[in-house]
């Protein structure tokens, strides 16, 4: 017990999201690993895998934001990826072996034309390498050992998707923004496919997950040096507040008196005025971020004056 409380006690006490630049080749779960080792979070967790060949957004959140990661799964997603022309792989990107070929590359004006059937809600086929579980076990795992994959198709949501650039005859490089779940891999098969073609993966770059951009995001070199910096960790601005995840969510703001209230699980009934928007709504229940000076007290369900915590953050 003693020695399981001390490794407790020399972790540090950090609450907030990472918006981390995934290097290629690596996995999320090495990532994770990385930023735990060099910050040793109390708590760590990830938004959204990363195939090891692509690099980009992967928000990482620590101690209390773990509270908030599946509001982080559900937001949207946008790529970037290049999609070479003529081959298949078994694993839909360039660290497979080629399974297919074709001598047909298609024109601009053949891509530019089939791109509407791939927006919308759509149909998907994951793949045969992807974390998905058959029967207890990850698909990779059954693919990597010989055996046969069967997965379900599933519906996924492409909110937009354009060709960006042709590098050459053989390679075409898009962008796509997204729902949950989808898989990039399987849009550029698919694509190739119904182009009358193969093709697979060559690049893959998440530039967005919800609030979180490419543009801003920090590198785990970057955080080998900061961590090693004199500044608390807590007081850093690349570590951003648990609520970042919450964008969507409309803020309610609360007293102190009222936030410690809420953190120790009561119900607690606000004047009309406090419940912005609600006045006389009694009956429809909205969800709120509860802030105190701007710092997340709970995420709380408010109906007229009644406030009720849903899920509670420490202060």
């Amino acid at each position: 017990m003693a020695r399981g409380g001390q490794r407790r006690a020399d972790r540090n006490a950090i609450n907030g999201w990472i918006n981390l630049d995934k290097p290629a080749g690596m996995t999320s779960t090495q990532a994770v690993g990385a930023v735990k080792r060099l910050l040793k979070p109390q708590k760590i967790g990830h938004a959204g895998t990363l195939d090891p060949l692509a690099t980009g957004v992967l928000p990482l959140a620590l101690g209390e934001a773990t509270k908030t990661v599946s509001f982080m799964m559900d937001a949207g997603k946008e790529y970037r990826f290049t999609v070479r022309f003529g081959e298949r792989t078994d694993t839909d990107d360039a660290e497979g072996k080629i399974v297919a070929m074709s001598d047909f590359l298609p024109s601009d004006a053949e891509i530019t034309r089939i791109l509407p059937r791939f927006t919308g809600e759509i149909e998907q086929m994951p793949p045969a390498y992807s974390a998905l579980k058959i029967n207890g076990q990850r698909a990779y795992d059954l693919a990597r050992a010989g055996e046969e994959v069967v997965l379900e198709p599933r519906q996924v949501r492409i909110d937009a998707l354009s060709l960006a650039e042709r590098p050459d005859a053989a390679h075409a490089v898009f962008e796509a923004t997204c729902g949950k779940g989808t898989y990039i891999r399987s849009l550029a098969r698919d694509l190739a496919q119904a182009l009358g073609t193969e093709g697979h993966v060559t690049a893959l770059r998440r530039t967005r997950v919800g609030g979180f951009l490419a543009s801003e995001a920090i590198s785990l070199d970057f955080l080998q040096e900061m961590g090693q910096s004199a500044p608390p960790i807590n007081e850093v601005p690349w570590i951003l507040p648990p609520q970042a995840a919450l964008d969507d969510i409309p803020a309610l703001p609360v007293d102190h008196e009222v936030a410690g209230r809420i953190r120790s699980g009561q119900t607690v009934f606000l004047s009309a005025a406090d419940i912005q928007g609600e006045r006389g709504d009694a009956d429809r229940v909205h969800l709120r971020k509860a802030l105190c000076r701007n710092r997340l007290v709970a995420l709380v369900e408010c109906a007229g004056r009644k406030v009720t915590p849903v899920r509670v953050f420490k202060g």
